[in-house]
């Protein structure tokens, strides 16, 4: 008689993967208790450093972020010493929450994430797949199962990130299907540890809500890792950094343009952090091209590369302030 493994639903390739016969494993040899154990001599670790090196290189700031990174790896670390002297403990429980704004790298510290666990073992592949509401809840009755399990085969043997998790809690709408989602997580987060890690994220206040309405759900995440907004200073050395990326740079006048854009654009409301950042310059090059077409000439290399003070002040933001200013020093005078 065959026993089932697994989540208890066909999964992609099941079927072919049955049909190979693996040899059973050597058992592991265990080390004395008077052996020494060199962690940073593991092949894992070589590939976690390498991970939060990448971490550290993409990411400007979030100290306290990078901080909790390291120590979630260590805890893996140390967790697979004991286990080579034999000393057994039930597996870490390694689901998460990502609070933060919007573009404060939750997504990308997600895919490193994936790459250590799986570096340590702790997954089977270095997967993140990136669902929101709108993949798990069906529209009718019946409907919310079958989506809800095709994202979990999907994430089997890597990463579930769940973004604007809040949104499947609807304590107003009693009939929501988001209530269902969560009771199939609950049970999958608890039976699959071992094939599943569900990071959970979106905006604290709102991932609060939805962590205190759900206490069975709380328990199941021992990490929360919290994303600070980016302060100026930072989002230049994101500018700069994407701007590079791209094979750009800004001129003197161009990164003080840039600066004086980020002040502006940091008082005007939905602000998305590096991901406003990017679509800033994202349009600095519309700008750009349409400057160089209308040159007439033909362009060199630098001309190419560079970003003036003329392709940033295009934005509307300069427009807008100069308008307010005006608005501020000539008001309009009131009605007789």
């Amino acid at each position: 008689m065959t026993t089932s493994q697994g989540f208890g639903f066909h999964r992609p390739g099941a079927g072919a993967a049955a049909a190979v016969t693996e040899e059973a494993p050597a058992e592991p040899v265990i080390l004395g208790d008077d052996a020494e154990l060199d962690l940073s001599a593991d092949e894992s670790a070589a590939r976690v450093e390498e991970t939060l090196a990448a971490l550290d290189a993409e990411l400007v700031g979030l100290a306290s972020v990078k901080r909790r990174v390291r120590e979630i790896a260590s805890l893996l670390q140390v967790d697979r010493a004991r286990e080579q002297f034999g000393l057994l403990s039930s597996k870490p429980t390694l689901h998460m929450s990502f609070t933060g704004g919007p573009g404060t790298g939750k997504t990308t510290v997600a895919m490193r994430m994936a790459s250590i666990l799986h570096a340590l073992g702790y997954i089977r592949a270095p997967r993140v797949h990136v669902v929101t509401r709108d993949d798990l809840v069906g529209q009718f009755i019946g409907h919310t199962a079958p989506k809800t399990k095709e994202a979990i085969a999907r994430a089997a043997g890597g990463v579930l990130f769940i973004d604007e998790a809040y949104y499947l809690f609807r304590p107003e709408n009693e009939r929501d299907y988001g209530q269902e989602v969560i009771e199939i997580l609950l049970t999958e987060m608890e039976n699959e540890r071992g094939d599943l890690v569900v990071i959970f994220a979106g905006y604290p206040d709102r991932m609060a809500t939805f962590f205190s309405a759900n206490p069975g759900l709380s328990s199941r995440v021992p990490h929360h890792v919290e994303f600070e907004n980016y302060d100026h200073g930072e989002l230049v050395q994101i500018a700069d950094l994407m701007v590079e990326a791209e094979n750009f740079r800004f001129d003197d006048e161009a990164r003080e343009a840039f600066s004086e854009y980020l002040t502006l654009r940091l008082e005007r409301p939905n602000f998305s952090n590096a991901r406003s950042v990017r679509n800033a310059i994202e349009r600095c090059r519309l700008r750009q091209a349409r400057r160089l077409v209308g040159l007439n000439r033909p362009l060199r290399r630098e001309d190419l590369v560079t970003l003036t003070a003329d392709d940033i002040r295009g934005s509307s933001i300069f427009a807008d302030a100069d308008l307010d200013e005006e608005l501020v020093e000539d008001p309009v005078p009131a009605a007789d």
